[in-house]
């Protein structure tokens, strides 16, 4: 089983941009964002139902990649991102996502910070609430009891930040020096 390490955090803070420097630094697999595929092709506002689906392919995708690779896997996202939309956009979660969500690992969350410039995009949708966000974001994951690190800095910075995040919780660097 890999190490796997889930990237979360609110919309336009960079967790796309790391998961592909990480993965490229690594030279291991990473797990795109389900959802931005998945509104791509519904051609519609997307529902509360569609969260559940969204879930799914996640984690299918998840599942999939995890078996290909052997060391780090990196998550563009997971349950976490998708029970704190549901939540705030529509006041509730789905139980199976909320189940999951305790019973999936990961070895380390990377929580993007917002000191990252807001970049439009046609699906996201609220730039002034990033601090609310990120606040329930980290709310969320010390009431789940995991270990993360917030990942902030401008660019080569950010992606340094991460790296030294990875190497020191996952791979426990005190073991390469003697």
């Amino acid at each position: 089983m890999p190490k796997k390490i889930a990237i979360v955090g609110p919309e336009s803070t960079g967790k796309t941009t790391i998961a592909k420097k990480l993965a490229q630094h690594y030279q291991c697999l990473w797990v795109p964002e389900y959802a931005r595929e998945y509104l791509d092709i519904i051609n519609r506002p997307y529902v509360y139902e569609d969260l559940s689906i969204i879930a799914r392919g996640q984690l299918e995708e998840e599942d999939r990649k995890q078996e290909m690779e052997r060391k780090l896997l990196l998550c563009d996202t997971n349950l976490v991102v998708i029970k704190i939309w549901s939540e705030f956009i529509y006041g509730k979660c789905d139980p199976k996502i909320i189940r999951e969500l305790k019973r999936r690992k990961y070895d380390l969350y990377l929580l993007m910070n917002i000191d990252f410039p807001w970049m439009p995009d046609p699906q996201r949708e609220h730039p002034h609430k990033r601090r609310e966000l990120f606040d329930i974001y980290e709310n969320e994951l010390k009431n789940l009891g995991v270990e993360y690190r917030i990942i902030g800095g401008k660019s080569r910075e950010r992606t340094r930040n991460a790296v030294e995040a990875i190497d020191n919780l996952v791979f426990d660097i005190r073991h390469y020096i003697d």
